[in-house]
């Protein structure tokens, strides 16, 4: 019987917890499903420190890129099918279909946190609701997780943490959404062909 009391009240005590986390996750959800077309100042801090700073752009579903303020001139683009990462220094680019990638959790039409992405974490920390994300099928592939602002809602960060522990974060400024992107933004394009126009300036 004692046993039995200490785990009513082990269970109506996380309770509470539990339904605060399924709202969060709930709120983040339906605004993802809304972040169709953005674009935002960021900041990425890679594994070793290195700060770069930049221009982000979406366009849901399945399109992004990343472009580096000069005299960086590595970018990302997402063209709806795969993504692409040009290295500048070594003039080559490598890409992934974008299915096997991180960055489908909130690139694909329908955003669900569930079902093939599982949520492990929800926190408040850095005045920050923080969701952590993980593929259901290989946990330990990697893990993705989401920062929003609360007033008003809205994404500022993520954290990508890949199979081997490197951590990256990008954090969003004058974040805008709701704008046309330019024609061929979101295509890849061979910059040693003179093919590809920076955006960002």
């Amino acid at each position: 019987m004692k046993n039995l009391l200490m785990f009513l009240a082990a269970l109506l005590l996380s309770f509470p917890a539990f339904a605060d986390n399924a709202a969060d996750v709930k709120k983040a959800e339906a605004y993802l499903k809304t972040f169709d077309t953005a674009r935002a100042r960021f900041v990425q801090t890679t594994h070793n420190g290195v700060q770069l700073v930049g221009t982000f752009y979406l366009d849901r579903p399945g399109k992004l890129r990343f472009e580096y303020d000069p005299p960086i001139e590595d970018f990302v683009v997402a063209d709806g099918f795969f993504i692409y990462f040009y290295d500048a220094e070594a003039k080559e680019q490598t890409n992934a279909p974008i299915g096997q990638t991180l960055a489908d959790f909130i690139l694909r039409d329908d955003v669900k946190l569930s079902g093939d992405v599982q949520v492990t974490d929800v926190k408040r920390d850095g005045g920050l609701l923080q969701i952590k994300l993980v593929q259901s099928s290989d946990p330990e592939a990697g893990s993705l997780t989401l920062g929003f602002e609360e007033e008003p809602f809205q994404l500022k960060k993520w954290r990508v943490v890949d199979a081997q522990g490197l951590i990256t974060e990008v954090e969003l400024f004058y974040l805008k959404s709701g704008m046309t992107h330019p024609s061929g933004l979101f295509v890849y394009a061979d910059p040693d062909l003179g093919q590809t126009p920076r955006y960002n300036q």
